[in-house]
C-alpha cells in the first residue's frame, strides 16, 4: 500500500505518537541518560521517516523502529572513542585559572608489575588466541573491554544467553590453560 507524501507524513506521526512512550523507554535504557537517549530517538526517527516508503503497513511498527533503534546505537558506539586522547603537552588549568604540571606516572616502574606483566602478559595472549573466535570475542569485549551482556548482544548481533554461554565456556577453557599459573 502505497501513500501519497502528505499520507505518509500523517501516518508516520500518527504511528510515533501512538508508540512514542515505548520509543524513549528502549532510547533511555539503551542510553541510560536523558539527553542521550533524546539523541538516539532524534537519529533514529530521522532515519526511520527517510525509510518509511519501505514499511509494511500491517506489521508492528514499534519493532521496526526499535529494530532502526538497534542499529543506529551500534554505529552510534562504533563512531564513539574509546576513551578521550589527550595531548601530553596540554596544560591542566587548575580551579584558580594557573596551569599546573602533568604528573606522569610510570605503573611499569613498580618491580612487582612488572614481574607480573612479564610473567603472565605471553601465557594470557596465548591462551586467548587457542579461543575459539567466538569464546574470544566475548571474553575480550567483557573482560577486557568491561561490556555488559546487552551491549556484547548488540555488538555481535546475538541473543544474551548466547552470550553467556559463550563467556562461561571462554571463562572455563582460559582457567584450565592458565591453572598452572595460579596458585591455590
Amino acid at each position: 500500500m502505497r501513500l501519497r507524501g502528505d499520507d505518509n507524513v500523517a501516518r508516520f506521526e500518527s504511528l510515533v505518537r501512538e508508540h512514542e512512550s515505548a520509543i524513549y523507554r528502549v532510547a533511555f535504557r539503551l542510553a541510560s541518560s536523558r539527553e542521550e537517549a533524546e539523541d538516539l530517538i532524534q537519529e533514529t526517527l530521522l532515519e526511520a521517516y527517510q525509510s518509511f516508503p519501505r514499511f509494511m503497513f500491517g506489521t508492528h511498527f514499534d519493532r521496526w523502529v526499535f529494530r532502526i533503534m538497534r542499529n543506529t546505537y551500534i554505529d552510534r558506539l562504533r563512531r564513539r572513542p574509546k576513551a578521550k586522547i589527550e595531548s601530553l603537552d596540554t596544560p591542566i588549568v587548575s580551579s584558580t585559572g594557573a596551569s599546573v604540571a602533568r604528573d606522569i606516572v610510570d605503573i611499569g616502574s613498580a618491580p612487582d608489575k612488572e614481574l607480573m606483566a612479564r610473567t603472565l602478559d605471553g601465557p594470557i595472549q596465548e591462551a586467548l588466541e587457542a579461543l575459539p573466535a567466538e569464546f574470544r570475542m566475548v571474553v575480550i569485549l567483557a573482560d577486557i573491554e568491561e561490556m555488559s551482556y546487552d551491549e556484547i548482544s548488540q555488538a555481535l548481533g546475538c541473543p544474551v544467553g548466547t552470550v553467556r554461554s559463550r563467556l562461561h565456556r571462554g571463562r572455563a577453557i582460559l582457567k584450565e590453560k592458565l591453572k598452572r599459573y595460579a596458585r591455590f
